[in-house]
């Protein structure tokens, strides 16, 4: 077989058709493949008038299909699939050529996959696909990690297949190893903590305020207008808007309460526990999916009291409404703020010199958390490469403080209605707890001591100390001389 292709993708399901599509309608030629060859077949059938595809039965006839340097991305499941496809195709290539695995991967298999690979003179190309189905075909944001050499040869075509904001590519070169695959994990979480904090707002909105789902869904709509413009605003709308058809009630209200997840919100919560990153809007929201599908436990808690509820004004509802939108943006704000400070953490911990304004100006397109507000964000670290948190920048400060009262009193009136709030609460906290000059830490400290000689710091001199609490006197020794 004649070698003609610029790239081949291998595994045609939904997003690795679509993105195969999508090279193909850029202008490449793309070879194809799928270990099943019926779905090779019926992509050429249907699509095959969208551009030059290079139809492969055979691993190996797939591989003789593509120029060199070979570029052979991987559309597969997550884990020991992935593993399976590189050990099929890794002998069959040739130093120089590539991998890319475009799948939800661990940035830790990624690590491992892109060590052995490169001890075989292969690039590994560990690269996050935000976007769904819909942004493979017509423009996802891309976040491919790996070699810069491999970014030289690959980074182009990625690049032309991406979204575009201000005549700008949703795709950069994130860094080394598993860097790509791990900003796109911290991309989904935050995408876990943006939906929660969405979906508390609608149940703040209808249980608190008494409206409809209808009438919410106005509600976003003109909030979409706003500073609050983003994908998942425009979306919830939509959904908030429907009507079922067997029914006529609201959609919302035939669905079964019980989130659904991957994993990738998982990981992020677990990640952030190994860096000492902070992220408790995003693991309140986790568990909060968690939670939802746990029916005996629910079974077991329902019978139990909760907040007292109030009927609203209707000026108090209006007032209610505008509070919410305070608290939904405060807390948005918070939720991306810790999702950037992970990265950051990462960044120092592997070495990876990520460019976080490079990151914000790559999700502004294609990608599910896409918002207007993330072109402040990529302003901002462009203004202040050393940017330590958002909250440093003097506009979001702003309208953190123009928040608050709205913003505690929501948190508080939840509480009081006995609505669940958990994101609304753990960005609330999270807030007041960076900002506290001094937190019950020291107490915690003192406990440490006592029971298992941990040590403290003092506040007035330096060194380590432990208080001999045992002794009637309970001397201090200093422990670091």
């Amino acid at each position: 077989m004649e070698a003609s292709a610029q790239i081949g993708v291998t595994g045609l399901a939904v997003m690795g058709r679509n993105l195969a599509r999508n090279f193909a309608r850029n202008g490449y030629t793309v070879a194809v493949h799928n270990r099943s060859a019926g779905r090779t077949e019926a992509l050429i059938e249907e699509f095959g008038h969208e551009g030059a595809f290079v139809p492969a039965e055979s691993p190996q006839e797939f591989v003789a299909a593509l120029e060199r340097p070979r570029r052979l991305l991987i559309m597969v499941k997550a884990g020991s699939a992935t593993d399976q496809v590189i050990d099929e195709f890794a002998p069959l290539l040739e130093p120089g050529d590539m991998i890319i695995d475009g799948g939800n991967a661990h940035f830790a298999d990624t690590r491992r996959r892109e060590r052995a690979l490169r001890e075989r003179g292969l690039h590994f190309v560990g690269t996050g696909v935000s976007g769904g189905e819909e942004g493979a075909l017509h423009g996802p944001s891309i976040m491919p990690g790996g070699s810069a050499e491999s970014y030289a040869v690959l980074g182009p075509m990625l690049e032309r297949i991406s979204a575009h904001v201000d005549g700008e590519p949703c795709c950069t070169h994130i860094g080394t190893d598993g860097s790509g695959h791990f900003v796109k994990m911290v991309h989904n979480g935050i995408e876990y903590a943006d939906m929660q904090l969405i979906a508390e707002a609608y149940h703040l909105l209808r249980e608190v305020g008494g409206h409809s789902p209808a009438e919410i869904a106005e509600t976003f709509r003109r909030w979409n207008r706003g500073r609050l413009d983003s994908y998942l605003i425009e979306i919830t709308a939509e959904v908030l808007a429907h009507t079922d058809a067997d029914t006529g009630r609201p959609f919302v209200d035939i669905v079964q309460d019980a989130a659904g997840q991957k994993g990738t919100g998982r990981w992020t919560v677990q990640t952030a526990l190994d860096l000492g990153s902070p992220v408790t809007a995003i693991a309140q929201a986790t568990f909060a999916r968690v939670a939802s599908s746990r029916s005996e436990l629910r079974a077991a808690y329902r019978p139990l009291p909760g907040g007292t509820r109030q009927e609203l004004s209707p000026d108090e509802a209006e007032s209610f409404t505008r509070d919410v939108e305070q608290a939904l943006y405060a807390s948005k704000i918070i939720a991306y703020d810790q999702g950037w400070t992970m990265i950051r953490d990462a960044s120092a911990e592997y070495g990876w010199s990520i460019d976080l304004g490079a990151v914000a100006r790559i999700w502004r397109g294609g990608c599910i958390i896409r918002a207007a507000f993330l072109d402040r964000i990529r302003a901002a670290h462009a203004a202040d490469p050393g940017l330590v948190s958002l909250l440093a920048e003097e506009r979001f400060a702003r309208e953190i403080t123009d928040a608050q009262a709205s913003w505690r009193a929501v948190v508080a009136g939840a509480a009081r209605h006995g609505i669940p709030a958990p994101a609304f609460s753990a960005a609330l906290a999270s807030y007041d707890t960076l900002r506290g000059a001094h937190l019950p830490a020291a107490l915690i400290q003192g406990q440490r001591d006592y029971f298992g000689a941990h040590t403290y710091h003092r506040t007035d001199r330096e060194g380590s100390y432990h208080t001999r609490w045992a002794e009637p006197a309970r001397p201090e020794v200093r422990t670091d001389t």
